[in-house]
């Protein structure tokens, strides 16, 4: 295998057989072959595509490249959920503990920022002393005492894919569809489950803006993680917009903390219960939907998913006050008001450029070693459809310096468009399709 080669077959157009492309990920792997020939090989799969073989061979690749789990010592179903990433996105927060709490085990291993979307894990360490970086064994002892637990990949899970992850991050190429559903499947193949929900998020805001092409990622994915014997089922949830009001990595650990104390915004607290319904029919494939619906609210309504949050952040070694303060999460020193400069209805909030804003302030990352600033970002007041009146509250930026406010004001003011409610675009479903292996079902 020489590497330029397979550059340039997967430049031209051309398909490279499984074992060729499995070598050239081991020797990227093992480093003979460096990030500047993997960047320009994911370049031109970025153009040119990648087939079903060579698909599998990524997926092949990255669950083999480290430990497969064995979690079968658990007394109960084990059940994951990934999203696809999305602006505002701040569900596994919530839904993690929430499963656990109806008595099914949840062992997420989740990720970081990418592109303009925030990252699970940069979202769990606003909370002052919470760990992520767990080893196995201590991931395995926190999922058996408290029923979930949640960590970044490890050294030891997919190293090929965290390498992988950290270069598409950085050389724009992200939205590869099968390279997207290889990532994330290699993972949660890995951890031993018995059922997975995905989240494939689909408009402005998503990585896969086309209705489609997400539909597209939902059915590859199915298929990648049925073939391997893992129930999966995804549903494709709307990106147009951001979820909630939150943008930012403690802005939306608060908001996942609040939706969880029966407050926050109604869309994120829906997006967590249906898919909490989902994992919990993957558990109990019998269980008829109204009653799955009925357990997860008693979840929510009792307050058994917030005290179990509070017993992850404990076990993760963070400070339990976030739960009944929320302020006590690394907070920004300056904040700067955004209002409206006239009436009318909100017509759009573009989740993107809000997304990229959180970057710009330094929320994100530029390149693969950038520790990025969790306490960054936007307190949005408003959403698509809502009326505003000249001097109504907008947005807040929650900035390190008065520059970054003042950046942070004119991207909510491209971001936010008002105008007559007539020119007021459709807005997409919030939960538009669910896919499974017996196909697509628009809902």
């Amino acid at each position: 295998m020489i590497p330029s080669r397979v550059i340039e077959q997967k430049r031209d157009g051309g398909a490279i057989d499984g074992k060729a492309l499995a070598a050239f990920l081991a020797a990227y792997l093992e480093g003979s072959v460096p990030d500047y020939q993997m960047a320009a090989f994911l370049m031109a799969a970025f153009h040119q595509g990648l087939d079903a073989e060579e698909t599998e061979a990524f997926v092949h690749s990255m669950l083999h490249s480290g430990t497969v789990l064995d979690l079968g010592h658990l007394p109960g179903p084990r059940i994951d959920k990934h999203s696809t990433g999305g602006v505002g996105d701040k569900v596994s927060i919530a839904l993690a503990p929430l499963v656990a709490a109806l008595g099914i085990y949840v062992p997420m291993m989740s990720g970081r920022g990418l592109a303009h979307t925030g990252g699970t894990l940069d979202k769990l360490e606003a909370i002052p002393g919470f760990r992520t970086d767990l080893s196995l064994d201590e991931f395995q002892r926190v999922l058996g005492e408290v029923g979930c637990a949640m960590i970044g990949q490890t050294a030891e899970i997919a190293p090929l894919d965290g390498r992988l992850y950290a270069l598409r991050d950085v050389t724009a190429t992200v939205p590869i569809r099968p390279l997207i559903a290889a990532s994330i499947m290699s993972k949660k193949l890995a951890e031993g489950l018995t059922g997975l929900v995905l989240d494939v998020k689909v408009g402005a805001g998503a990585f896969i803006p086309e209705e489609h092409r997400a539909i597209e990622l939902a059915q590859t994915m199915v298929e990648i993680g049925v073939g391997r014997g893992l129930p999966t089922v995804a549903l494709l949830t709307a990106m147009d917009r951001p979820l909630g009001y939150a943008i930012g990595n403690a802005l939306e650990t608060a908001e996942a903390i609040l939706c969880l104390s029966g407050e926050g915004p109604e869309d994120l607290r829906v997006i967590v219960q249906l898919q909490a319904v989902e994992m919990l029919r993957l558990a109990e494939p019998g269980l008829a939907e109204q009653a799955a619906v009925s357990r997860v609210e008693a979840a929510l309504d009792s307050g058994a998913a917030l005290a179990r949050l509070a017993r992850l952040v404990e076990a993760q070694g963070g400070d339990t006050g976030v739960i009944d303060s929320p302020e006590r999460l690394v907070t920004a020193p300056e904040r700067l008001d955004v209002v409206a400069a006239g009436a009318g209805t909100v017509l759009a909030v573009a989740p993107k450029m809000l997304g990229q804003g959180v970057v710009a302030l330094g929320g994100g990352r530029r390149n693969m070693d950038q520790k990025p600033d969790l306490s960054v970002g936007f307190q949005m007041h408003v959403q698509p459809g809502d009326e505003v009146s000249a001097g109504d509250l907008l947005a807040t930026v929650h900035a390190r310096d008065a520059e970054g406010a003042n950046t942070g004001e004119h991207v909510v003011r491209r971001a936010v468009t008002v105008g007559d409610v007539e020119q007021a675009p459709e807005l997409r479903q919030l939960v538009s399709h669910r896919v499974d292996e017996r196909g697509v079902v628009p809902l």
